[in-house]
């Protein structure tokens, strides 16, 4: 089995390089594909209390084998329940809905600037790490006013920012932000979804050269950019085939013409941060 690198956050908690992304994975079958994963190494779970699986999460827990403190396990607070108050109370449900005791990581998932109670919302989720409900906390597509202002406000740093990053969407700007506040960067689709990433021939030519597959090229361009992918795959052979990423390195010529593929409209579903609202 492969190896994964560990990346240790600000908060001293270290994570591996890669983890399992979750998203649409619900149910019988859902929680199936959640164990197959854990059995095939992924020891860090993505999920979020609008993927309707926390409970598919918790079961696959509960079904794996292997202790609760050897996985990671990750959720995220919606955009309707920014207000302090209403926020405690998710953070509860989101653990009552998997039967967990706690969470390693709980996000906010959308900044949704417009009804601006976000800061409201980190302070719900310092107050749920106060009360050992979650271990770490963190955020998700937060553009640098946007991690300033929960910053200024609390004096607490997230450890995670959750972003969309793949090759037509790199982010340069915005990971250089997080890094400068000692802020890991996560990329969700990371290999892109719903468009022609996997059949592009420039990636499809560096993936030839190295004996790779193309999502193997695009997901070991995260890594070296210092980003932690996040996949989902529902195949066995898939599921290893991207964790297969460390016996290998990109040259920086070949890194420079992934990053080159970045398109100004790169974004898959048009969500910018600065005015989408998350329900």
């Amino acid at each position: 089995m492969t190896t994964i690198p560990q990346i240790t956050l600000n908060d001293g908690v270290s994570v591996p390089a890669v983890g399992f992304g979750t998203y649409k994975l619900n149910g019988r079958e859902g929680a199936s594909n959640i164990v197959k994963a854990i059995h095939n190494g992924y020891h860090f779970l993505d999920s979020a209390f609008n993927y309707e699986n926390e409970g598919a999460v918790g079961q696959a827990i509960r079904q794996c084998g292997l202790p609760r403190d050897k996985i990671q396990i990750t959720s995220k607070l919606p955009g309707r329940r920014h207000q302090y108050d209403q926020a405690l109370v998710t953070v509860e449900e989101s653990l009552y809905r998997a039967q967990l005791d706690y969470y390693d990581f709980y996000l906010i998932h959308w900044p949704n600037p417009i009804t601006g109670h976000y800061v409201e919302a980190w302070q719900a989720l310092i107050e749920a790490r106060k009360r050992g409900m979650v271990k770490s906390i963190g955020v998700c597509n937060f553009l640098p006013e946007h991690l300033d202002h929960i910053i200024k406000e609390t004096g607490v740093t997230p450890c995670i920012n959750q972003i969309e990053l793949h090759p037509y969407f790199s982010q340069a700007t915005q990971r250089a932000y997080n890094r400068k506040l000692g802020i890991v960067t996560q990329s969700w689709s990371p290999i892109g979804r719903a468009n022609n990433m996997l059949q592009n021939p420039i990636i499809q030519e560096i993936a030839d050269q190295y004996h790779k597959s193309i999502a193997q090229i695009i997901l070991r361009w995260h890594v070296q950019l210092g980003a932690l992918p996040i996949p989902k795959a529902t195949s066995e052979a898939r599921q290893k085939e991207n964790l297969a990423l460390f016996d290998f390195q990109l040259a920086q010529a070949d890194m420079d013409k992934i990053s080159a593929l970045d398109k100004p409209d790169g974004r898959l579903k048009g969500q910018d941060p600065a005015k989408y609202e998350e329900f």
